[in-house]
């Protein structure tokens, strides 16, 4: 593998559990130094997804490539060049956190100075020096996840898989917790996250938008929200849901979701007009409304990814 390669290369990457098809022809590339989110609702297969690049369970059909290496056919050298950090990671509760950090050194066959150095280094980094003989059971949520993630970070990986590290954490400690993985995005680590928080996926340098097992589009953020074919506006309208309900009869309408107290719309510019939609609101009595064009946001956009896919394979 020279430095222009992906870290990452998967080719039709598949999973079938009996009828259900949980990853579906997935391809994929993650180049060196990236954040890569994977995003989509609970059974998109973003779990599967990980689970197979780590070599934890084998394909039904596809190919991974991991550090240079073919999950299927080496994994054990896959599994020393990543840190993979499940939704529920190991962690032993009547152990402190250096006890836990010492736990895991020992199954990575960390020892000596690497090893004291290593966590002085992790528990500097993170801020978790002042709790090194607290109890991991005694722990914050936040605390938790970033006493995981040294525990993921003993044996120097190249790649750092997290399936959803920061879901029910607080909003404080996840903000730390992506300063920490920038920190370490800057020392050259690699990082494949997932996760169901929109506001996380824009701190990606790209994001992967996955449902029922498909990768619907792959980009950096801002692309994804300025290349949508359908324009956005946001509605106001005095009966919000009566509204909504006359709009999602219309033709040319991609989605309508609510937004607070206004409604956001995307619709396709060849088969209706904000003006005719506005019009026909008025003359069914639920006006007045206004329309306003608007800048979508990345939740605005993958609800509209979603209802486009499901319209396609309905």
């Amino acid at each position: 593998m020279t430095a222009a390669d992906p870290i990452i290369s998967v080719q039709n990457l598949t999973r079938r559990f009996g009828s259900l098809t949980a990853v579906d022809r997935l391809s994929l590339e993650i180049m060196s130094g990236e954040i890569f989110g994977l995003v989509g609702p609970d059974g998109a297969g973003k779990t599967t997804t990980l689970r197979l690049l780590c070599g934890l369970m084998n394909p039904s059909e596809g190919r991974a490539l991991v550090a240079g290496e073919d999950v299927s056919r080496n994994v054990d050298a896959v599994k020393d060049r990543i840190g993979y950090m499940a939704q529920r990671f190991g962690l032993y509760s009547d152990l402190t956190v250096e006890e836990n950090m010492n736990f895991y050194a020992d199954l990575f066959g960390v020892l000596g100075t690497d090893r004291e150095d290593l966590k002085t280094k992790l528990l500097r980094m993170t801020r978790m020096e002042p709790f090194r003989d607290r109890p991991a059971g005694k722990l914050s949520g936040g605390m938790k996840q970033k006493l995981a993630l040294m525990c993921t970070l003993l044996h120097h990986p190249q790649i750092l898989f997290l399936d959803e590290p920061t879901n029910g954490v607080d909003p404080l400690s996840r903000r730390d917790f992506w300063a920490i993985l920038y920190r370490l995005v800057k020392n050259g680590l690699t990082v494949f996250v997932t996760t169901a928080y929109l506001d996380e996926a824009e701190r990606c340098n790209r994001v992967g938008l996955m449902h029922r097992g498909r990768l619907i589009r792959c980009d950096t953020p801002a692309k994804l929200k300025t290349h949508m074919a359908e324009l956005c506006y946001e509605v106001v309208a005095p009966n919000q849901r009566a509204a909504r309900e006359f709009l999602e009869q219309q033709p040319g309408i991609l989605s309508v979701e609510p937004s607070g107290s206004t409604l956001h719309l995307f619709l396709e510019p060849g088969t209706t007009s904000a003006d005719k939609l506005a019009a026909a609101l008025n003359t069914k009595g639920l006006g007045p409304v206004e329309f306003h064009k608007i800048s979508p946001s990345l939740e605005d956009v993958f609800i509209a990814l979603i209802r486009k896919e499901e319209a396609v394979h309905a």
